[in-house]
């Protein structure tokens, strides 16, 4: 229980720097920008192992999971088209 609780605070964290990041509003809630953090982290662990930086079992790291929450939420503006 408490490692799911440690990670929707860290996808909360790394969601809202990757909001901060993106140029333009972004208009969500608490909800969302936890789940585009947690989906970040996602996508920079599986890229990383795709790519060799990361080994089955390895965390994806703080700073990939906000460029990987950053690329979900530039997708997600594009998608939305504002």
């Amino acid at each position: 229980m408490a490692g799911l609780i440690w990670t929707i605070l860290v996808g909360f964290i790394v969601g809202l720097i990757a909001r901060l990041a993106m140029p333009g509003k972004q208009v969500m809630g608490w909800f969302m920008t936890t789940l585009f953090g947690c989906g970040g982290a996602v996508l920079a662990t599986y890229a990383g192992q795709a790519l060799g930086l990361y080994k089955v079992g390895e965390p994806a790291g703080f700073i990939g999971a906000v460029v990987g929450a950053f690329v979900l939420l530039f997708i997600y503006g594009k998608v939305i088209g504002k």
